[in-house]
């Protein structure tokens, strides 16, 4: 699962700093089959880019990077039952999967 989380991100880079996501920038916070909770951060500058909700169990992973495509592929009612039994069997420490806010 690591190996396809290190292709998805191997073309990106921080919007802040312009340096090149790496394995140590992407934090796994939660998995279940063919789903997880990911915080990715910027080892360069630090900048959080959040945490996001991943499906990788149908992604063919290849050798090259993966490319861009126009527009967004349809959610499938699958994906959509996966999500919710998902996010159903979060407990009351579902906060923690959130990012830290910096207290000013």
């Amino acid at each position: 699962m690591k190996k396809k989380l290190r292709v998805l991100f191997s073309n990106l880079c921080c919007s802040y700093c312009r340096n090149d996501f790496d394995e140590e920038s992407i934090e796994v916070k939660r998995q279940e089959h063919g789903l997880m909770v990911v915080h990715l951060t910027c080892k360069h500058c630090g900048k959080s880019f959040g945490a996001a909700f991943i499906g990788l169990s149908n992604l063919d992973v290849k050798s090259e990077p993966l490319e861009v495509q126009e527009g967004p592929e349809p959610i499938s009612y699958d994906d959509v039952i996966d999500a919710h039994r998902f996010i159903k069997d979060l407990d009351e420490h579902w906060q923690e999967y959130l990012p830290k806010k910096d207290i000013l």
